[in-house]
């Protein structure tokens, strides 16, 4: 350990910032511009993985940049550096006897190079004497100096640190669908791994390969869509009326316009009048907001799939999200199961497979069944209500107020039916009263063809026939008035606009909606939503 890692964090900063003012003064820039001709670190690997054990390429002229990692000295005149940059780590051997510098001068000059900073190499390729592919500099540069102290010991993965004389790849034995292990990483505060996400990613690089793989989730989606022949469209993120699903929007005012507006909960609507307009298949991926409470499934601000297929209805629909799912498990894993530790790091991962088909329940059926009850058929009544109340109050099951019918069934489903749900479970036919901008089924009075998509107890997916009648949409509206005007503020309002479309005619059609960053969480094993955000939303410090 050197005399500087000995020091608190606060002295070494200052160290670093009067070594940064000394740089400065003697004429050197330590923020200099980029290096030409730079490969990656993964290239190098792959290009001179086949050398033998003490061979050098001492002809050969290679540039590669990044960020120490760790630095070891094994003399004055010779360091030993790795270096990081994505995804890939490279051993370097700073010998004196490469450099232009006299050994004086190389010594002062490596020994203010710190762990954390990054640096610019222009060397050979070759291996050490141990197989150790390497990097040999003939001239070596620090492009930013890191002010901060870092962690001492390395990152591990399952206790190990995965190396090979081929390089090392910094995701170690992990890959999506498999477990992880946060507890073994080398930064486990989650308030700076969330505030400070660039330093969960340096430190901890497994991290880097959960959102290489969300990014990896997106483009399977996006492939599998525009290989239907569906168009990728953006829609406003700010709407007069906050449509489209039923959530508390967050509020702005839109100061040329001189009016409120709201941040979209969803962007359905806007989508469905692309249908309207003769797009007969078109998807949209991006941020929607709803002003609701924060947990480990829930976050305010949050990344939403919605496609919509004219022609098509939720039986459809189910097809779709069974290829569309088993695929993406089936090539991002290698199988179509997935480990996921549903109950705590501290105990065993469960497994969950998208092998297809997946279950299905009638969720009134359903209900009944498990919770021994008989639901009223009229559930726009009020004995339906107080049923449903009483039902509540006797299994104990919390429904904050108001009491409205749609709050208590959907209560009571999350208690009896959303908790089997380990494997994805399609809850089909949700009632008329829970749905309002979905069709009436066409065989069950009351009812919708509507269907929830469930994956370890947690809602993965929405999606239904739409409803495309203008004059049953608004009656369907006006009931959530009602549900308003009692304290849900949750339910719909009224969009004139979207019936004013509806009424130049909607092909029949089907809508779907997933959650991003809960397909996340279920791909790499996070029990957390704010591991599958970069930058989650953090209360104020």
């Amino acid at each position: 350990m050197s005399d500087s890692d000995s020091l608190d964090p606060t002295q070494y900063r200052a160290n670093r910032l009067k070594s940064l003012e000394l740089l400065r003064e003697s004429g050197i820039n330590p923020y200099s511009e980029a290096p030409r001709n730079i490969i990656s670190i993964r290239h190098f690997i792959s290009k001179y993985a086949y050398l033998s054990a003490g061979e050098k390429l001492e002809a050969i002229e290679v540039s590669l940049a990044g960020r120490v990692i760790t630095k070891r000295a094994s003399s004055s005149k010779l360091y030993f550096y790795e270096l990081l940059d994505g995804g890939a780590r490279v051993q370097v051997m700073a010998d004196a006897r490469d450099s232009a510098m006299d050994t004086v001068a190389f010594s002062t000059y490596h020994s203010g190079v710190k762990r954390g900073d990054i640096i610019a190499i222009c060397g050979y390729p070759g291996k050490s004497k141990r197989g150790e592919l390497s990097i040999f500099p003939r001239s070596l540069e620090v492009k930013a100096l890191c002010l901060h102290m870092l962690p001492r010991r390395l990152a591990v993965v399952d206790g190990t640190r995965t190396q090979s004389s081929q390089g090392t790849t910094t995701n170690g034995t992990w890959t999506p669908g498999d477990a992880r292990n946060p507890a073994a990483y080398v930064l486990t505060d989650q308030e700076t791994r969330y505030r400070q996400r660039y330093l969960d990613l340096m430190i901890n690089p497994e991290v880097q390969n959960v959102f290489r793989t969300r990014t990896r989730i997106i483009k399977y989606i996006k492939r599998f869509l525009d290989d239907l022949e569906f168009l990728e469209v953006e829609t406003p993120n700010m709407n007069l009326t906050a449509g489209g699903a039923s959530a508390r929007p967050f509020t702005t005012y839109y100061n040329e316009l001189d009016t409120n507006v709201h941040m979209r909960v969803s962007p359905e609507l806007y989508l469905k009048m692309l249908v309207v307009g003769g797009f007969n298949r078109v998807y949209e991926i991006g941020k929607v907001f709803r002003n609701e409470g924060m947990d480990q499934t829930h976050c305010p601000e949050f990344t939403m799939c919605e496609f919509y297929m004219a022609y098509a209805d939720y039986n459809d629909l189910m097809d779709l999200t069974e290829q569309l799912l088993s695929g993406m498990v089936k090539e991002l894993t290698g199988s179509h199961k997935i480990r996921y530790h549903a109950n705590g790091s501290d105990n065993e991962p469960i497994e969950m497979d998208f092998t297809p088909p997946f279950r299905k329940m009638d969720i009134l059926s359903e209900l009944e069944r498990v919770a021994n009850i008989n639901i009223p058929r009229d559930l726009s009544s009020e004995a339906a209500n107080k049923y449903l109340l009483d039902v509540c109050e006797k299994f104990d099951v919390k429904c904050p107020p108001p009491h409205t019918t749609a709050r208590l069934l959907d209560k009571l489903v999350g208690h009896f039916i959303e908790v089997s749900c380990i494997n994805p479970t399609f809850i089909i036919n949700h009632p008329e009263i829970m749905s309002p901008l979905a069709k009436s089924h066409r065989s069950a009075p009351g009812l919708t063809e509507r269907f929830n998509l469930f994956v370890n107890k947690i809602e993965l997916c929405d999606a239904y026939t739409e409803l495309n009648d203008p004059v049953e949409q608004s009656r369907r509206f006006t009931e959530q008035l009602k549900d308003r005007t009692s304290g849900d503020d949750e339910a719909m309002v009224l969009d004139e606009s979207y019936i004013t479309a509806l009424e130049y005619g909607l092909p029949p059609t089907a809508g779907f909606g997933m959650g991003i960053d809960r397909l996340t969480m279920l791909l790499t094993d996070s029990q957390n939503v704010k591991e599958a955000i970069l930058f989650p939303p953090m209360r104020p410090q």
